[in-house]
């Protein structure tokens, strides 16, 4: 079976800089994944390239054996950093937007997490706080039936109740074959979900192991060996 995502020698350059260089990973599937490092790692860069919005510089990345475009779209839920959601909108008419525009999305899903979250889907979206419009988008992208999910800071902007809340909606709505990609700076509330990690650093790969292998072989959590390599 294909990797879900490849990168291949994969090369960003802003300028006379590099974003990345040189990268070389394959993530599998079935898998939750901590795409970690410092800010300035590449991280971000990544993140666009796979999801379509930024060109390679050198080398390739591929979705499922594609180079990102249309068709890799359909497969990819991604969750950036920021609202991206007209806040003009209720809650409600962004769920049949999403449910008109994506074949594989559930409203029946995303209604169950509404009410679990006890946000109102009449909501207009300008009304909601910072915290109850990132879960909001982070429904919306957990309701599609996808193969893989990028997910950039998703508990960066809620409080630490809702956060426990978040993990297992990220657990308990994807599917077996589906890989989940988290880029945060808060490893150690959500190193009890990964699988595997990959640490960058100034756009280099430094780490590529399963969680498993870091605590055996080096006899530390994710979030102590972070800190010990970049020296947090």
């Amino acid at each position: 079976m294909k990797p879900i995502l490849e990168c291949r020698g994969l090369t960003k350059k802003y300028g006379s800089t590099f974003a990345l260089y040189n990268l070389n990973i394959a993530l599998e599937r079935g898998q939750i994944i901590g795409l970690l490092g410092p800010n300035g790692s590449g991280k971000t860069t990544l993140i666009k390239l796979a999801n379509g919005l930024l060109r390679p510089s050198g080398g390739q990345i591929l979705i499922n054996g594609s180079e990102p475009g249309v068709e890799t779209k359909k497969i990819v839920s991604y969750l950036p950093d920021r609202n991206y959601l007209g806040k003009h909108m209720r809650v409600d008419e962004i769920m049949a937007y999403y449910n008109t525009f994506y074949d594989n999305f559930s409203l029946e899903r995303a209604s169950g997490m509404l009410d679990a979250l006890s946000i109102d889907p009449r909501a207009r979206l300008s009304s909601l706080s910072k915290g109850t419009l990132e879960k909001v988008q982070l429904i919306l992208v957990m309701s599609r039936e996808a193969d893989l999910y990028i997910l950039d800071e998703p508990i960066g902007g809620v409080d630490p109740a809702a956060r426990d809340y978040i993990l297992h909606t990220i657990l308990t709505n994807y599917n077996e074959n589906a890989t989940v990609l988290i880029s945060t700076h808060l490893i150690s509330d959500i190193e009890n979900v990964l699988d595997h990690v990959i640490f960058l650093k100034s756009g280099q790969l430094v780490l590529n192991a399963s969680v498993d292998e870091i605590r055996t072989q080096h006899r530390k959590s994710v979030d102590a060996l972070f800190r010990e390599v970049f020296k947090c």
